[in-house]
């Protein structure tokens, strides 16, 4: 999977799951190349959500609604996810 892919799916799952009003997804892998626990095939992204339904949640439960629902894409693709919500 290329990281487009990635970055489409990872889009239509949230925003299928959870009404949001703004999502950014950003591609950070570049930052970590040269780390020894780097993988290939693995990428880190950052998540800008901005959500009137997480906002109600407190930031453990939104955070554990963001990882249920990428669960498969976090075991499989993602070896980073930082999640910043608005």
């Amino acid at each position: 999977m290329n990281i487009n892919e990635l970055i489409a799916i990872v889009k239509n799952k949230l925003e299928k799951e959870i009404v949001i009003q703004d999502l950014k997804i950003e591609d950070k892998s570049f930052l970590h190349k040269n780390h020894k626990e780097n993988q290939e095939g693995k990428f880190h992204l950052k998540l800008t959500i901005k959500s009137q339904n997480l906002k109600e949640l407190n930031k453990i439960k939104s955070t554990k609604k963001i990882y249920s629902i990428l669960n498969l894409e976090i075991r499989e693709h993602i070896h980073s996810i930082q999640i910043l919500l608005n």
